[in-house]
C-alpha cells in the first residue's frame, strides 16, 4: 500500500516550559521531517490554549520553510471566519513568493478556539458574524487565482494576489466535503477529531469537479499516532494527550502534562469518566503496530495521504516517534 505521509503539528507546550520552546521544537522536527523523506509540513491554528503555540501558522510557516530543503509547508489550517480573505491571500503570496512551489494554504471553517476566544478574535464586536464562509472562501480562491468576476467589489485587487501557494480545504463534516469537491479542491479530512469520516470522503469523490488547481480528487486524512519501541511505550507517551482531553471536556484547559502525571490522573478516573478523551482514534504502538492502524485507515478512507499529528509532553519522544514511523513506512513516503 503506497500513500503519501506528512505531519500536522499543533506546537505542543510540555508543563515548565515556554511557548518559544515549543515553536523552536516545531521548527527542529521540520527540519528532521525534511531530512527523512515526509512530504509536507501542515501548521496548525489554535487560539487561547496554554498547550499548543500554533496561535499564527502564517507566522512560523516562512521561519519553517526557511530552516527546510524541500518539504512542501502549509497551515493545517487557516480559519478563514476570523480573516479578511484579502490579507490571506496577500500573505500567503508573499510566502509562495519566498518560497517558490512549496506552500500550501490549507483553511478550516471552526474557530479552532471557545466561543468567549473567538469573540475576542472579532474585530467588530457589535454584531455577530454572518456565516458566509463560502463567499469568504471564493473570494479568497479569486485572489489566488489572480481573477475574480468583473462585476466583484474587488476584481481589481485580484490582479495584485495571484500566487502559486496550493489552497485545500479542511474539515470533518459532509458539507466541507461537498465544498471542496465542487471547487475542485484537494481535501483533508480530520479523523482526529471526528473517526467516522469515510463516508464524506466518498461523498467529496462524488462531488468533484476538475478544476485548475486538480484535475482528480485528492484526500488525505490527519491521524493521531504515536509510535515508541514498543507498545506500552507508546501508550504510555499517549497519557499525556489522552488526560489533556478530559480536562478540555470538563472545561479544564492545562499544558501538556508529563507521562508520570497523566498516567496517575488516568489511574484515578472512575470507568467512563473519560471517555471522550478515549473515543478519540489514537493510533499507539510499535512501528509495525502504527503502521498496520495507518494502512487500516487509508483503506478505510481510500486516502492519498496521512498526515500524521501527536501531542507529547517530551521533545525527544515526539522527534523519535517520528523518526520511528519513517522507518517502517519507507515505502510510503514521497510516493506520487
Amino acid at each position: 500500500m503506497s500513500y503519501r505521509l506528512s505531519i500536522l503539528d499543533q506546537s505542543p507546550i510540555a508543563e515548565g516550559t515556554a511557548p518559544g520552546d515549543a515553536l523552536r521544537n516545531s521548527i527542529e522536527l521540520a527540519q528532521q521531517a525534511d531530512r527523512l523523506g515526509y512530504h509536507r509540513y501542515w501548521l496548525a491554528e489554535h487560539h487561547g490554549s496554554p498547550a499548543l503555540a500554533c496561535n499564527s501558522p502564517e507566522v512560523l510557516i516562512g521561519p519553517v520553510a526557511a530552516a527546510t530543503k524541500s518539504i512542501r509547508v502549509g497551515s493545517g489550517g487557516i480559519m478563514l471566519p476570523h480573516y479578511s480573505p484579502l490579507k490571506v491571500a496577500e500573505s500567503f503570496g508573499m510566502l509562495a513568493g519566498l518560497f517558490p512551489d512549496r506552500i500550501d494554504l490549507g483553511i478550516g471553517r471552526a474557530a479552532g478556539t471557545d466561543r468567549n476566544t473567538t469573540f475576542a478574535l472579532q474585530r467588530d464586536r457589535l454584531h455577530h458574524p454572518p456565516d458566509d464562509f463560502t463567499q469568504q472562501f471564493d473570494e479568497l480562491l479569486g485572489y489566488l487565482a489572480g481573477h475574480l468576476p468583473d462585476n466583484h467589489p474587488f476584481a481589481r485587487l485580484a490582479k495584485a494576489t495571484q500566487s502559486d501557494a496550493v489552497p485545500w480545504l479542511l474539515g470533518s463534516s459532509p458539507q466541507s466535503a461537498i465544498w471542496a469537491g465542487e471547487r475542485g479542491l484537494g481535501y483533508v479530512f480530520a479523523d482526529f477529531i471526528n473517526r467516522s469520516g469515510a463516508e464524506n470522503a466518498e461523498l467529496y469523490r462524488a462531488q468533484f469537479e476538475p478544476s485548475a488547481v486538480r484535475t482528480t480528487p485528492y484526500v488525505g486524512v490527519a491521524v493521531w499516532a504515536v509510535v515508541a519501541d514498543t507498545d506500552q511505550g507508546a501508550e504510555d507517551l499517549a497519557a499525556s494527550s489522552r488526560m489533556m482531553l478530559d480536562l478540555l471536556h470538563r472545561g479544564r484547559l492545562i499544558p501538556v502534562p508529563s507521562v508520570a502525571e497523566a498516567k496517575a490522573f488516568l489511574a484515578e478516573q472512575p470507568d467512563g469518566r473519560f471517555m471522550m478523551a478515549q473515543s478519540r482514534r489514537i493510533i499507539a504502538g510499535n512501528p509495525e503496530t502504527v503502521k498496520a492502524g495507518l494502512d487500516a485507515v487509508v483503506a478505510e478512507y481510500g486516502a492519498d495521504e496521512v498526515l500524521v499529528v501527536n501531542i507529547l509532553h517530551d521533545h525527544a519522544a515526539r522527534m523519535r516517534s517520528y523518526e520511528l514511523l519513517a522507518d517502517a513506512m519507507r515505502c510510503a513516503i514521497g510516493a506520487s
